[in-house]
């Protein structure tokens, strides 16, 4: 079992090590996730519980009475 997942990371490791237009193409991914997450993140989607709610018992009642709601009005 060892010796099968060495060889398969080894597989991986020599692929990608010879790789020349895909390393840019990994570069690219990479830059894109990190602005979908990080940078989208901070402009879009603000903490909404953080700047409505003081305690974590407000944020905790709040997200309780939204999760019930919805289930209520489903019935």
């Amino acid at each position: 079992m060892l010796e099968m997942v060495a060889k398969i990371f080894s597989f991986y490791r020599d692929g990608f090590r010879q790789m020349t237009v895909g390393k840019s193409l990994w570069k690219i991914i990479f830059i894109k996730i990190f602005v979908m997450f990080a940078v989208l993140k901070i402009f879009f989607f603000p903490n909404y519980l953080n700047s409505n709610f003081e305690t974590d018992k407000q944020r905790g009642d709040y997200v309780l009475e939204q999760i019930t709601r919805s289930v209520a009005n489903t019935n």
